[in-house]
C-alpha cells in the first residue's frame, strides 16, 4: 500500500473522464483489517454497507472473515444476498410494499439469515401477518431511540412490552435490540465517550428488564462510525460502522482516534477560470454530496489552498490565492466530507491499483431496486 503524501495520483489519469469516483482497493483492505483489529473477535462486526453499495467491497469484507452485515434498503439487502452474506439485518422498519419486497428477498436467498427492525406494535402486526402468510418467521430487533429522535422507541416499560408482543406474534420473533447513536458527535473523545456510555447504560438496563421478564438475553447491535471506537471495546455486542471502508474528511476530522484512511475520492478537472481568484470545475451537485454547507463538501488534496465557494448541477466554483490557481484541464483529487451519499451519485467507481486504472466496481445497490 502506498502511503506517500501523493498516494492518490493516477499515472494514466488521461483515461479517466471526470467527474469520477475513484477507489483504491489496497486502502480498502487496510481499512477492513483495521476494523477487524479494533474488536476482540470478528463476530462483533456487523458493517453497514450503505457506504460502499458494492459487491466488490463486500467481497473483501467476506474474505476478511466478516459474516454479519447491516443495510438500509431492499436493494442493499438483495445485493448482500447475491454476495452470499450469511447474516443480514435490514436496519429499517419495512412498511407498505417494502414488506412484500423483503419477503421476496428472503425467499430468493435462503442461505442468508435476514432480520429487520420494528419500533411499534402496529408495524409489527402488519409485518407479522405478511411474513406468516409467506410461511416465514423473521427475527426482529427492537429499534431504540437513544436520543437521535429519528426512529425507534425509548428504552423503558413500553419497549419491554413491545419486545414481548413481538415474540408472541406469528411470522416474527424478537431476538434483540438495535441502537443507533448517530447524534453523538463530540469532537472531544472524552465527551463523546461519556455521552455514549450514558446512552448505552439505558440499553443494558432494558436488556436486564427483558431477561427478568423471562426471555433469553437479547442480542445488542450498537452504534455507527462516531461511536465505533467506544463500542468496539465492549463485550457481548455487535458494532455497525459503515464509513470506515472508504472513510472521508468529515469523520477523519471528527474521529482522529480511529485508524482509517481515505480510500475513495472524487476526481474533477478545471474547465474554466472565470476570474483571477476563481476556477470552475466539473464537480457540481451531481458529483459530490451537497447536504453540508458549501465549505464542508470537498477538500482538495493536491490544492489545499482551494475552497469550494459555489455549486450548480454540473459546475463547482473554487476560490484561492491569485497566481496560485490550477489551470484549465488540470486534475484535482477531492476528498469528500461525506462519502456515503457521494458514492450514491455514481454508477461505478474507477479502481486504481499501483497508480493506474485497473477496472471498475459497480455501485450495484445505489438504486432503489435491483431486480426485486
Amino acid at each position: 500500500m502506498n502511503n506517500h503524501p501523493e498516494w492518490y495520483r493516477i499515472d494514466n489519469v488521461g483515461e479517466v473522464d471526470s467527474p469520477a469516483l475513484v477507489v483504491y482497493p489496497e486502502r480498502v483492505k487496510a481499512n477492513i483489517a483495521a476494523a477487524v483489529n479494533m474488536v476482540e473477535a470478528v463476530a462483533q462486526l456487523r458493517p453497514h454497507i450503505k457506504t460502499c453499495k458494492s459487491p466488490d467491497a463486500v467481497g473483501l469484507m467476506l474474505a476478511a472473515g466478516i459474516t454479519k452485515f447491516k443495510c438500509a434498503s431492499i436493494a442493499e439487502s438483495e445485493m448482500l444476498g447475491r454476495c452470499g452474506a450469511p447474516d443480514v439485518l435490514l436496519a429499517y422498519q419495512p412498511i407498505g410494499p417494502k414488506v412484500r419486497r423483503f419477503v421476496s428477498v428472503i425467499t430468493q436467498f435462503p442461505g442468508t439469515r435476514y432480520s429487520c427492525l420494528v419500533d411499534n406494535r402496529e408495524a409489527a402486526e402488519r409485518m407479522a401477518e405478511v411474513f406468516a402468510l409467506a410461511g416465514l418467521v423473521v427475527p426482529v430487533f427492537i429499534d431504540l431511540n437513544l436520543g437521535m429522535d429519528r426512529t425507534g422507541i425509548r428504552a423503558g416499560t413500553a419497549s419491554v412490552a413491545l419486545y414481548a408482543s413481538c415474540d408472541g406474534m406469528p411470522g416474527i420473533t424478537a431476538v434483540g435490540l438495535h441502537g443507533y447513536d448517530g447524534h453523538i458527535r463530540d469532537k472531544d473523545f472524552a465527551a463523546r465517550k461519556k455521552a455514549c456510555d450514558e446512552s448505552f447504560a439505558s440499553v443494558i438496563d432494558l436488556q436486564q428488564q427483558i431477561i427478568a421478564a423471562g426471555f433469553p438475553s437479547p442480542l445488542l447491535i450498537m452504534g455507527g462510525s462516531p461511536t465505533f471506537s467506544i463500542h468496539c471495546r465492549r463485550k457481548g455486542i455487535e458494532c455497525s460502522p459503515g464509513t470506515f471502508v472508504y472513510w472521508d474528511k468529515g469523520y477523519g476530522d471528527l474521529c482522529p482516534e480511529q485508524p482509517f484512511q481515505p480510500a475513495a475520492l472524487v476526481l474533477t478537472r478545471v474547465i474554466s477560470q472565470p476570474s483571477i481568484d476563481r476556477v470552475c470545475t466539473d464537480m457540481g451537485h451531481k458529483s459530490i454530496a451537497a447536504e453540508n454547507e458549501i465549505t464542508r463538501r470537498a477538500y482538495f488534496l493536491n490544492a489545499p489552498g482551494l475552497q469550494l465557494v459555489s455549486q450548480s448541477e454540473e459546475h463547482g466554483i473554487a476560490g484561492g490565492p491569485p497566481g496560485d490557481l490550477p489551470g484549465t484541464g488540470d486534475i484535482l483529487y477531492v476528498l469528500p466530507f461525506h462519502i456515503c451519499p457521494t458514492v450514491a451519485l455514481y454508477e461505478e467507481a474507477i479502481v486504481i491499483v499501483d497508480g493506474k486504472v485497473s477496472g471498475s466496481w459497480r455501485n450495484l445497490a445505489r438504486d432503489r431496486k435491483i431486480t426485486i
